[in-house]
């Protein structure tokens, strides 16, 4: 295709990116919020036991009983530090998506190009997944630096390692190599899905937080839609794979260059003052510098100063000043955190799904929608569903909460999974009803598990504790996900598709349980007052 139709569309696409971005934001600005929204909160039982670990008698009636004014921000200027965080999981979605299409193009003698086609099914798996196991190592590396290095240059380590994995990959000129540019782009993964949701809720105003976030969803599942349409067009071009990997590199150097051009988080500016790692009068004057920056003209020195010192207070009143060790991640509120946090990612996972769309490509076939039967186009029609339910959930979390959405949706979940189940048990002369499961537990996720699960471990965590935490719930997803992934053939063997379905099902319905008695409402909350009243 001439050069001048892809320049069009890839301003076409940046652009729709801001204009997406911008609306989701305006409509979150022009929202009319109760006052009692900020006062009553639907609590699981989890936040009603008692006071919080790091309560002070006679502080409690400011943070817990006081109305609290909405934060100014302006929208143009809450743009940019949402968008290149969240290009971090663009370049997620991006790789499932075209290393779909890529492992077909590198196993063809014709438009491989390469010597090394002839790739067993291990060899292959080592394909897709190599990028799955770095993002163990980088959610382990995190744990250990998050804190250290501070939400943005995180970010820059996961962009560097983004572009470094791309280029070895592209550049691959065998096996081994191409294995270890995965692994390296997976660091990447790692490291962006454990910093972009702390950075964007660590600096968005409170009123728009939630819908930022699962923004960020917004953003994976579209990486995904790209990542297959670029698979589909380059699947029958010699070395296509070389240029599907190759393609996330300008995406990479962009996240980079933003990352690098925007302000740290003014929250984990203030956590370094009052641990002691610095002066407290200069890292105050920094912080609000910093917020002054990331909302605008709508902020003045005299209200980012004074939002400074709310924060500063409420650290000190939450007991943030002494420094986080690994003992604390199990105790009292930190481990009902990581309860809530790590409890919805599992579930996330072990309900079915990366495995649910294994059988999307035959369920479309065996309906009869033959130009859906070809994999990559069924991957298009689903991810494009994806998109939509998700698009749905952004604009939803802020006005109705995230608790409504995860029991809406997961309740669905358990529907079609019991559908899907039945269809394989008992039904499979109506391949409707599997048609019907699938999309439905697609939309459903979308609107639940998907964005609410990543929004909420982004919120729940204690400050001092959120780097950690945030890790450890994020190497919870990525185990769960290949363990999911490994155990899946192996099961379907054993027990059949039916029944592992069903036993999904049943899973499902132990998630709806979880939710309806652990996991808090958080809608309209700062991320301190989360964390007096909740925990």
């Amino acid at each position: 295709m001439p050069k001048e139709w892809f320049d069009y569309h890839y301003l076409l696409f940046i652009f729709v990116l801001q204009l997406l971005t911008t609306c989701c934001i305006t409509m979150a600005s022009t929202t009319n919020s109760d006052p009692d929204d900020h006062q009553h909160h639907t609590f699981s039982s989890i936040g009603k036991a008692g006071k919080s670990s790091g309560e002070i008698e006679g502080m409690d009636a400011r943070l817990l009983n006081t109305y609290r004014p909405p934060e100014n921000y302006s929208v143009y200027a809450a743009i940019l530090p949402f968008l290149f965080p969240a290009f971090g999981g663009l370049l997620y979605g991006y790789d499932i998506g075209a290393t779909s299409s890529a492992t077909i193009n590198i196993k063809s003698p014709t438009s491989s190009g390469i010597s090394w086609y002839d790739l067993s099914s291990v060899q292959v798996g080592l394909v897709t997944s190599g990028s799955l196991y770095g993002a163990l190592i980088g959610s382990i590396l995190a744990f250990n630096v998050a804190d250290f290095l501070g939400r943005r240059r995180e970010l820059m380590v996961s962009a560097a390692s983004y572009i470094i994995g791309a280029v070895v990959t592209t550049l691959a000129p065998g096996f081994a190599i191409m294995v270890i540019g995965r692994f390296i782009y997976g660091i990447g993964i790692g490291l962006a899905m454990h910093a972009a949701p702390m950075y964007i809720a660590e600096t968005a105003a409170s009123q728009i937080r939630g819908r930022l976030i699962s923004l960020k969803e917004f953003f994976i599942v579209l990486g995904m839609v790209l990542g297959y349409v670029v698979g589909s067009v380059l699947v029958d071009i010699s070395s296509g794979w070389r240029y599907m990997y190759a393609a996330s590199i300008p995406f990479a150097v962009v996240m980079g260059i933003g990352i690098w051009w925007l302000p740290a988080s003014p929250r984990w500016i203030l956590l370094r003052a009052i641990q002691g790692k610095g002066d407290m009068q200069e890292l105050r004057e920094y912080a609000i510098y910093c917020l002054r920056r990331l909302r605008g003209e709508n902020i003045d020195n005299n209200s980012a100063t004074q939002e400074v010192e709310d924060i500063l207070a409420e650290l000190s009143y939450i007991s943030e000043e002494s420094e986080a060790t690994l003992g604390e991640m199990f105790q009292g509120k930190s481990l009902k955190a990581l309860t809530i946090g790590a409890g919805l990612v599992l579930f996330q996972q072990i309900t079915g799904q990366p495995s649910i769309l294994y059988y999307a490509a035959s369920i479309f076939q065996t309906a009869g929608f033959s130009a859906a039967a070809d994999a990559t186009r069924a991957s298009i029609l689903l991810g494009l569903l994806k998109l939509i339910m998700t698009g749905l959930a952004v604009l939803a979390v802020d006005k109705l909460g995230r608790r409504p959405l995860l029991l809406g949706g997961v309740s669905g979940i358990v529907v079609a999974l019991f559908l899907m189940g039945s269809f394989y048990t008992y039904l499979s002369s109506v391949p409707t009803v599997a048609v019907v499961a699938l999309l439905v537990y697609v939309g459903c996720y979308q609107i639940s598990f998907g964005p609410v699960g990543w929004l909420m471990i982004s919120e729940i965590f204690p400050l001092r504790l959120r780097g950690r935490g945030l890790s450890i719930a994020v190497l919870v997803n990525f185990g769960a996900n290949a363990l999911v992934t490994f155990a899946f053939s192996p099961l379907e063997t054993l027990v059949g598709a039916g029944v592992l379905f069903f036993i999904f099902g049943g899973i499902a319905v132990a998630s709806l349980v979880f939710i309806v008695f652990i996991v808090p409402e958080t809608k309209g909350m700062t991320l301190e007052e989360i964390e007096a009243k909740l925990l």
